[in-house]
């Protein structure tokens, strides 16, 4: 059932107070400790150059092998050409196979996240988009107000070739919030069907066996933004609860969630938000009773977007999030006490050209290391590449 959250001014005032105190804390905590990253080394682990990489997700499977998902096939980072790629390691990242082509629909899939279930199941989540159209094709073909095209002949042939292939009600049609599933460790993939909600790096698993997905119902109406579940392995998904706005905010502005379950059973959401309240800040909603109800989202000091967070071995929660101002890289922040504060950031890369990079997601190697994966567009060429980084934090 949705739930629908009404705060009273009083209401308001006192989640307000709560806040302040909690800001207070996360500046003493985060002056008591400041960890840095040991950055071991970065390299490209992208083999298309020619090809534009965006927003990958990194997991570690019960066995030890490393998949990444991403969104491939691209000539920019708005086009009609995106698909669904994976490429796996067997060596903690020293080597990758060449991408394997998950999904390719008849219109842009972007973005790509992964997970794999307690059972050994891997979920991979997409969404689709005429993204292109609108800020691309329409002014290509002359159909905006004194534009016409500029584009040589032959690429406007090829993107209209791929647009084309549908008509417009059969494109509208085609927009949605995905997810594949295979059941024999990636070697075979199920069809896509919904997930309800999309966000950048797909669901989680619940230690009570549930899988939860925090997200936003993209292309519905309300757009509402919340969490779904899961209780048979990801074959479907249900609606549990929706994550209230802050007074003030308009949840239209909420963007790229992800969850995590702290080691005290509660869990957390970081949310991209574009409200002119801490713009392009990270904020940060809670639940305690399983993600039913949600705590007003409050901002936790964190300019970046969007943040990917998990949970390692020693109960720490490492939040891991794209930095699109100078130097632009990718950051972190650690937090030992549940997520209640974040220590100072800890510099994963910080020599991008530009604004178009980030979305790193981090895991955790055998030897208590850790690996990111993110996508960059680097100085030397107009196509994004997948970088990564392994490194360890320092106390």
């Amino acid at each position: 059932m949705i739930q629908r959250h009404l705060f009273s001014r009083r209401d308001f005032a006192r989640v307000s107070a709560a806040s302040t105190t909690l800001a207070m804390g996360h500046k003493l905590s985060a002056a008591q400790r400041r960890p840095r990253a040991q950055v071991h080394e970065t390299r490209v682990i992208s083999a298309t150059p020619d090809l534009y990489c965006g927003w990958p997700t990194l997991t570690r499977r019960a066995d030890g092998q490393l998949i990444v998902v991403f969104s491939g096939g691209r000539e920019q980072h708005v086009c009609p050409f995106g698909r669904v790629d994976m490429m796996r390691s067997d060596d903690d990242g020293q080597s990758w196979t060449w991408p394997r082509t998950l999904m390719d629909g008849p219109i842009d899939d972007r973005d790509a996240g992964i997970m794999e279930t307690a059972h050994g199941t891997l979920l991979v989540t997409t969404f689709t988009s005429l993204a292109y159209q609108s800020h691309e094709l329409d002014r290509a073909r002359g159909k905006k107000p004194g534009e016409g095209s500029a584009w040589p002949p032959e690429r406007l042939e090829r993107w209209l070739a791929v647009h084309d292939r549908l008509n417009d009600s059969q494109r509208q049609a085609e927009l949605g919030q995905y997810m594949i599933r295979s059941i024999d460790g990636g070697v075979t993939w199920s069809q896509r069907y919904s997930s309800i909600v999309n966000s950048p790096h797909g669901p989680i698993q619940l230690a009570d066996g549930r899988l939860l997905y925090a997200g936003v119902r993209l292309w519905d109406e309300n757009r509402d933004v919340g969490v779904c579940v899961s209780s048979d392995d990801g074959q479907s998904w249900q609606w549990l609860g929706d994550i209230p706005a802050r007074p003030g905010d308009d949840n239209k502005h909420y963007h790229e969630l992800h969850a995590v379950e702290a080691a005290d059973g509660r869990i957390v959401v970081h949310i991209r938000n574009h409200n002119s309240a801490n713009n392009r800040e990270i904020l940060q909603s809670e639940s305690t009773d399983g993600g039913e109800h949600w705590t007003i989202p409050r901002p936790i000091g964190v300019w970046g977007l969007p943040s990917f967070l998990t949970r390692l071995s020693d109960g720490r929660l490492l939040m891991s999030y794209g930095y699109r101002r100078k130097p632009f890289g990718n950051l972190a922040r650690t937090s030992d006490d549940h997520g209640a504060s974040w220590s100072d950031p800890l510099t994963v890369s910080d020599d991008g050209s530009g604004v178009d990079l980030g979305y790193p997601s981090t895991v955790e190697l055998a030897d208590g290391s850790l690996l990111s994966v993110w996508y960059e567009r680097l100085s030397d060429s107009p196509r994004a590449v997948l970088r990564q980084a392994h490194w360890s934090v320092e106390s």
